[in-house]
């Protein structure tokens, strides 16, 4: 007889648990090894990006194994608002799903439904041949789907950050990441997600947000101002990236024994 199988809880649910901010960091580089590195560091989440990072649905799928054993929330950043591929990415058994580029209510509206089972959504049934269910392990996983599935939405431009009291209303969002880097862009500072302008912004957002009564994140890899962002009242923080750590440690290697970083001694 088979026993029924009980999920991890989600995001969500550690965030309402917590009595600090959670630390994740970015897992871009595709690999289940890496991934695996990263989830036993003591880190509180991790985040899967197919936006930005080389990751398919089988390496998504291979990282989210991987990661399994360990106390750590992984989330996954789907490249788009894509109904498709977002099915697809809950089938994997990703519980915690980040949409990017939310700028207004009418999207994070869509959000909700592509994660959501009908009456109340569009998600597509097959939970008999996914992992999400366990392959029909988990008992009664098609009425109690959305206590299994946490939704978060991330507000990147200056149109979201003036809609994020709206973004972060939307019954089924369960939280908000503000992006620095592409609100800076928004606002015509490319590269400076630092500049006070922008910090203020993000400021605005974290604000609207907590208003609203959802939780509220930001990226922010110098520790100073990943600090004040604490302190502003974040309540999840990305502190660094798995690419980054070894792009910056290798050089720090190289100056340190080639004299000369990005060039490999002879």
């Amino acid at each position: 007889m088979q026993l029924p199988v009980n999920l991890p809880a989600t995001f969500r649910e550690a965030l309402a648990a917590s009595d600090r901010p959670l630390i994740g960091m970015w897992v871009c580089s595709g690999s289940p090894l890496v991934a695996e590195i990263c989830a036993g560091s003591g880190l509180d989440w991790l985040l899967i990006d197919m936006e930005h990072g080389p990751n398919q649905l089988e390496s998504v799928l291979a990282q989210l194994q991987a990661v399994a054993a360990y106390p750590v929330r992984p989330l996954v950043r789907a490249p788009g608002l894509l109904p498709v591929m977002i099915k697809q990415i809950l089938d994997l058994g990703a519980q915690n799903i980040l949409l990017p580029m939310i700028d207004t209510p009418e999207q994070a509206e869509a959000a909700v439904r592509a994660v959501r089972y009908p009456p109340r959504g569009d998600r597509g049934i097959g939970s008999a041949l996914a992992r999400s269910a366990r392959w029909n392990r988990v008992d009664d996983y098609l009425v109690n789907a959305d206590d299994h599935v946490s939704l978060f939405v991330q507000i990147e431009s200056i149109a979201g950050v003036r809609n994020a009291a709206e973004i972060a209303a939307v019954d089924g969002v369960d939280g908000v990441l503000v992006g620095p880097s592409d609100l800076a862009a928004s606002m015509g500072l490319i590269g400076r997600q630092t500049a006070p302008d922008v910090m203020a912004a993000v400021g605005r957002a974290f604000g609207a947000v907590r208003g609203a009564g959802k939780p509220v994140g930001v990226n922010a890899f110098d520790p100073a101002v990943a600090s004040a962002y604490i302190e502003d009242g974040a309540s999840f923080v990305l502190v660094g990236a798995d690419v980054t750590l070894l792009a910056r440690g290798s050089e720090t290697l190289t100056e340190r024994f080639a004299g000369t970083p990005g060039r490999a001694a002879t």
